[in-house]
């Protein structure tokens, strides 16, 4: 969230606005509460809901919980963004674990279109057609239904935990 910037740092902070996005009033009556949208040069799009008064200068606010860590990490990527500069990678998954989101997506989208499970195997593993008991039997038939039980989960609600580093418990 970005707000207005306290009195009691305004003489230490730029009074500069965040630039290269566009503004849109995001409430009825089209005041203080607007959307910024921003596209980042790595295929990313941002929405933020800026109260900020207009042209004051403007702070992230970030709640100090267990997740301020990830905040940090995201308001560090959204500043190197916006000022020009290498945007510092995501860590919060692995390059496996993107390699199965992306899977699980296919999977479910092929479920979703009528495609068998055999076939969406097929696409997927990169398999041949298999008969009846071959097809019982396969691993790529276990990995299928893993990977559409685990998409119904993150459609369900499950996708948040992608926004969090894991924690230890």
């Amino acid at each position: 969230m970005l707000i207005e910037v306290p009195k009691e740092l305004g003489g230490i902070l730029s009074r500069a606005r965040i630039t290269g996005g566009s503004y849109q009033a995001s409430n009825d009556e089209g005041e203080r509460e607007t959307t910024f949208h921003y596209t980042v040069g790595n295929r990313q799009r941002l929405q933020i809901i800026d109260y900020a008064e207009k042209g004051a200068a403007e702070v992230a606010v970030i709640p100090l919980g267990l997740d301020g860590f990830d905040r940090i990490e995201a308001v560090q990527r959204l500043l190197s963004a916006l000022h020009g500069r290498a945007i510092p990678p995501d860590t919060r998954l692995t390059r496996q674990q993107r390699a199965r989101l992306r899977k699980m997506l296919q999977a479910f989208d092929g479920d979703r279109d009528g495609a068998t499970q055999q076939e969406i195997a097929q696409v997927i593993f990169d398999i041949g057609r298999l008969d009846r008991d071959e097809w019982q039997a396969s691993s790529a038939r276990h990995g299928v239904k893993a990977l559409l039980r685990d998409a119904r989960t993150m459609i369900a609600g499950g996708y948040r935990k992608l926004l969090r580093h894991r924690r230890r418990k």
